[in-house]
């Protein structure tokens, strides 16, 4: 789990083993929390912030002190964006990075005539994957990105 970089927190190895010992997926862990499944896996990862109810019902269900998870994941604040290098490696995540590559000024494009001169937040901003089988029983995966817009200010 690490990079070139900044490692995950030292308690996601714990976090991992937790959750396959307990036979739990993502969104299982998501409905105990309240939290979309993307936002539990950005937890494991320490790409976010956990909340002291988060921190009990994690604690809870994988059987980690109350303490350890604290002290991992809601007393210190995460360090996004550090957890691979660039370009990826990790297949899935370098499709994603190459559709940003490919079709990342076609989006601004599409956006800034919809919305203006400004950017998509994302602080202000929720995502969620969902699976999709079509006709013929192909698998499709997609990704909502739900950012809020902020015009840039003139000045």
């Amino acid at each position: 789990m690490s990079t070139n970089s900044t490692p995950a927190p030292a308690i996601s190895s714990s976090l991992f083993a937790a959750k396959k010992s307990a036979s739990l997926t993502f969104a299982d862990l998501s409905k105990l929390l309240g939290r979309d499944e993307v936002a539990v896996a950005a937890l494991f990862y320490g790409q976010a912030r956990a909340s002291p109810e988060d921190i009990t019902a994690l604690s809870k269900a994988l059987s980690i002190s109350e303490e350890s998870l604290r002290a991992e994941l809601c007393d210190t604040f995460p360090d996004r964006g550090r957890l691979t290098e660039m370009p990826p490696r990790e297949p899935l995540i370098y499709r994603l990075y190459e559709i940003v590559q490919n079709y990342g000024m076609a989006y601004k494009a599409v956006m800034n005539e919809k919305f203006g001169d400004g950017i998509m937040s994302a602080i202000a901003f929720s995502t969620k994957v969902e699976k999709e089988v079509d006709e013929q029983g192909n698998q499709w995966a997609i990704i909502t990105l739900r950012g809020k817009w902020l015009p840039f200010s003139r000045f």
